[in-house]
């Protein structure tokens, strides 16, 4: 671990429940895996259970899967993982998702459907018009336990020949712990879509 992580550097962690997300710092790594301070208590993190850990580096997101070996006070000891990988911004998970959403700038509403959402923004459909100069507030209702809240900045808008609005655009003012949740719910799905085939 020594290559990918260093201390003092941020890393979050999700258990299975989401809710129950927590970040901290690395204060040490070895050769057997690496010890993080955590900044909330440990709420629903269990010894031996697998969790995902995410760490923004020069190289991008890094990702990968572990389990907690140690749970002292607020500082956890995590295995080596047996493999990682990097999410690049623009290699994020894309998933066909659809749900009916409210995008708010001021007093004005838009009603809109999704298409495809990834951690770094989506794509909708409208009948509406809207302004793409403007930026919008959204919450994406991602389960009956999760919802992800943050700004939406439109960057394309193409009219198709039903007279609907195409847009693409790209998520903004999205807190770690929400990004995080969309990356983790976005891999889970394409990787529950690939099982299937």
């Amino acid at each position: 671990m020594r290559e990918l992580l260093k201390n003092e550097q941020l890393v979050t962690i999700v258990p299975q429940e989401f809710r129950k997300t927590n970040r901290g710092t690395v204060i040490d790594v070895s050769a057997d895996g690496f010890k993080m301070a955590l900044q909330y208590k440990p709420d629903g993190l269990i010894v031996n259970h697998i969790c995902d850990f995410y760490s923004l580096t020069d190289n991008g997101y890094l990702y990968f899967e572990s389990y907690i070996q140690a749970l002292e006070d607020n500082v956890l000891t995590i295995a080596n993982p047996i493999k990682h990988r990097f999410l690049q911004r623009r290699k994020f998970t894309r998933i066909k998702f659809t749900e009916d959403l409210v995008l708010s700038c001021d007093d004005i509403l838009h009603n809109v459907r999704t298409i495809d959402i990834s951690a770094g923004g989506m794509k909708i459909s409208t009948a509406d018009n809207i302004n793409i100069e403007k930026e919008y507030k959204v919450t994406i209702k991602l389960s009956d336990e999760q919802e992800v809240s943050c700004r939406y900045q439109l960057i394309r808008v193409e009219k198709n020949d039903s007279g609907k609005y195409i847009i693409s655009g790209r998520f903004t003012h999205l807190n770690n712990i929400d990004k995080m949740t969309l990356v983790q719910f976005c891999m889970k799905k394409d990787m529950e879509t690939i099982n299937k085939k």
